[in-house]
């Protein structure tokens, strides 16, 4: 893909915390992705993982079909700081502040450690933020639509909703996995869960789910494993535990490197690009709040997922490729024919 458009950093003018947006392409329109407030190592980890981020967001919005671009934004408050409401509220503010720079060239949504609350924060300086809470009159979460979606992706996969039988390890029992977890276990799938928050087993094992340490959850034997927590955990080493014919869920950037997917490839594990199956809470919310639609037409827009990743498959079969890199390829020629003015 292209090269960065924009990276812009600033130190908040009330709270002395680093704040940064990303804008990777606007060739298809504005720029959409999500706020990730996180405490990172150092500012260089910080900055990688904004541009990483921005980049799958251009690729998530052109697969999805979505006349938006790719950006990200991150804040990162020193690690061991100690925010108090007061300290956190005066954090979003300035980085409302930057967002409202861009003028609309950036759109911000809840990320990881964000949610609908801070959304409101920002409007209060920018109208340029997503996902408000649905009593303020947004979406709220975009968890359940991201569920839905990667659900979408599952059923292109298995060729059926119907998980009778079937094994589904969720690597990260959070908002989504827990959205997915509940529904898979609804479908007649054995729903084994991890997470690093200890503390989430007893309400995961009464829900009827089977708990496993985290650094266990990629090597059991199941169906499809569903990494839906952090990024950078398809490695060459997990490849090579990992037992499973299937991996689709919607963490982003789960792999290490692209050349990561071959390696699943040549181990017969069939994975969809994280930025495809994830695509249902970005596709729901811009459809309801900058098109206008309702519930049911939002959600049935995020339901065209599963023929995305049908189409993938048959390509891929077709050209002896991996679904990344048809993937990849329908990514260049949207944004190619956005460039030249013609449809794709």
């Amino acid at each position: 893909m292209t090269a960065h458009e924009q990276l812009v950093a600033r130190r908040g003018r009330r709270s002395g915390v680093t704040t940064m947006i990303a804008i990777h392409s606007t060739a298809l329109g504005p720029a959409v992705g999500g706020c990730r407030f996180k405490p990172y190592a150092g500012l260089d980890q910080a900055v990688a993982d904004v541009l990483r981020l921005s980049a799958a967001m251009t690729a998530k919005c052109a697969v999805a079909g979505l006349a938006y671009g790719g950006g990200k934004s991150v804040i990162a408050p020193e690690p061991g700081r100690v925010l108090t409401p007061a300290d956190r509220r005066d954090v979003l503010l300035d980085h409302a502040d930057l967002i409202a720079e861009f003028g609309g060239a950036y759109l911000a949504g809840p990320d990881v450690g964000t949610g609908p609350d801070d959304m409101l924060v920002f409007r209060e300086v920018s109208a340029f933020a997503f996902c408000t809470p649905e009593s303020a009159g947004g979406t709220g979460s975009s968890s359940g639509p991201t569920a839905i979606g990667v659900l979408a992706a599952l059923r292109a996969v298995f060729g059926t909703a119907d998980m009778t039988g079937r094994r589904a390890v969720i690597s990260g029992y959070g908002a989504v996995g827990t959205h997915l977890a509940a529904r898979l276990r609804a479908a007649g799938a054995d729903v084994v869960v991890s997470d690093t928050d200890s503390a989430k087993r007893a309400s995961a094992e009464s829900s009827g789910l089977t708990w496993v340490e985290p650094e266990k959850a990629l090597t059991l034997t199941a169906d499809v494993v569903i990494p839906a927590a952090v990024g950078g955990v398809l490695s060459p080493a997990t490849v090579a535990r990992l037992d499973t014919p299937v991996v689709v869920g919607p963490a982003n950037n789960q792999l290490t490197a692209d050349a990561v997917a071959a390696d699943l490839a040549a181990r017969g594990v069939l994975w969809i690009p994280d930025y495809v199956a994830s695509a249902g809470g970005i596709l729901y919310t811009l459809s309801r709040e900058a098109g206008g639609l309702s519930h049911d037409a939002a959600l049935a827009r995020v339901e065209t997922i599963e023929r995305t990743v049908a189409d993938l498959l048959e390509a891929a079969k077709a050209n002896g490729t991996t679904p990344l890199e048809e993937a990849s390829a329908l990514v260049e020629r949207r944004l190619a024919a956005a460039a030249s003015g013609v449809a794709a």
